[in-house]
C-alpha cells in the first residue's frame, strides 16, 4: 500500500499522474485528501485516516508519499505512524511561504516544534527525498541542507515544482519501500 498526500493544489492533474505512476510499484495507491487550509485540523485528520488505512491493509511495508505541502505532512505522519516516507519537493517552511493562502500559517511552526523532539534523528534513513533542481516555488537547496544529515537526497535535473514525472525514480522508490 502506498498512501499519497497531494500538495497545496489538491486539484492539480499531476496528482492523478503521480498516483498512476506509483501503481507500477504497488497497485494499492490510496489518496488522502485534506483541506490544506487548517493545519491543526489537517494533522488530526491525516493521523486518523492513515491509521485507519494501516489497519485495513495486510501490507507489512506500507509507504507514505507526499508532494509539496503533502511532503511536509508525509514526513511527520509517516514518522508518527511508523511508515517509510517519500517526500517530493517538500514544503518544509509553510509558515513562511503560505501566508495569505491558508488560515493560521503560524500553526505549522507550532506543529513542527510539538511533533517529537529531534524527530528527524529518530526517523533517520526512513525517508527518501526527491528534489527538483529547477523548482520555481521552493528553495530546494535550503531543504536539502536541512534534510541531508538524516535522509538520502535524490536530485532531479528536469522536473519543476509539480514534479509531474516520477517514473525515472520508481525503481529507487520501490527498493526503498521493500526495506520495510
Amino acid at each position: 500500500m502506498i498512501i499519497y498526500l497531494h500538495g497545496f493544489d489538491s486539484n492539480s492533474p499531476g496528482n492523478h499522474e503521480k498516483v498512476l505512476q506509483l501503481q507500477f510499484i504497488d497497485p494499492d495507491v490510496r489518496l488522502i485528501s485534506y483541506s490544506t487550509l487548517h493545519p491543526r485540523h489537517d494533522m488530526q485528520h491525516l493521523l486518523k485516516e492513515v491509521d485507519k488505512m494501516q489497519q485495513l491493509t495486510d501490507d507489512e511495508r506500507p509507504l507514505i508519499c507526499g508532494v509539496g505541502l503533502g511532503g511536509f505532512w508525509a514526513e511527520r505522519i509517516g514518522f508518527l505512524c511508523d511508515m517509510r516516507q517519500v517526500i517530493v519537493n517538500p514544503n518544509l517552511f509553510p509558515a513562511e511561504n503560505m501566508p495569505g493562502k491558508i488560515d493560521r500559517p503560524e500553526e505549522y511552526v507550532d506543529i513542527a516544534t510539538k511533533c517529537v523532539e529531534n524527530f528527524r534523528d529518530k526517523n533517520r534513513d526512513r525517508c527518501l527525498v526527491l528534489l527538483s533542481r529547477h523548482d520555481e516555488a521552493l528553495d530546494n537547496q535550503r531543504s536539502a541542507d536541512l534534510l541531508k544529515p538524516y535522509y538520502e537526497i535524490i536530485w532531479d535535473e528536469k522536473q519543476s515544482h509539480k514534479f509531474k514525472n516520477i517514473s525515472p525514480h520508481l525503481l529507487r522508490i520501490q527498493a526503498f519501500k521493500a526495506l520495510g
